[in-house]
């Protein structure tokens, strides 16, 4: 099997979160998942484009829903699929231009699932607490920026 090389190591309960941010934006906001993100140990970002800002009961709700699936301790899984077998379920226009034929999807539970080949936990349990630590609305995109407070016993902390 051949995949593209990844050319970043990301922090696993951060892109993991995101990925659980993703979904829930998806499920509960109707939106594409994020355009662009920055994804960071200490804080993360990600920009989605909305017709208008999130109101500060919907910024609750999401960070109340991302702590729900966390708190639920999804396994976190992985498969391997071609992109002609997975075209139908994923925006494919997303990927490099040079992206391999082979393409790995990561699993949250049910909850969500996408392309990626990045780090990630290995159950949600591990990600511990998800804060909005603020949003942003500017020019049609949506900016929420959020921290975690890792569990005492995460084998992330050291």
């Amino acid at each position: 099997m051949e995949l593209n090389e990844h050319n970043k190591q990301e922090f696993p309960p951060m892109h993991t979160a995101e990925h659980i941010l993703n979904g829930t934006m998806v499920k509960m906001i109707g939106c594409r998942r994020a355009d662009s993100a920055h994804i960071e140990r200490k804080k993360s970002k990600c920009d989605y484009n909305l017709p208008q800002p999130l109101a500060p009961e919907q910024v609750q709700a999401i960070e109340a829903k991302v702590n729900e699936v966390i708190d639920a301790d999804m396994p976190v899984t992985v498969e391997y699929a071609t992109q002609s077998e997975v075209k139908e379920r994923f925006d494919m226009e997303r990927l490099p231009d040079d992206v391999s034929e082979t393409v790995r999807i990561v699993h949250v539970g049910d909850y969500d699932e996408c392309l990626c080949v990045g780090a990630h936990v290995e159950h949600t349990a591990q990600i511990g607490k998800f804060r909005i630590s603020s949003t942003r609305y500017q020019d049609g995109v949506q900016r929420i920026v959020f921290r975690l407070d890792l569990p005492a016993e995460s084998p992330f902390l050291a």
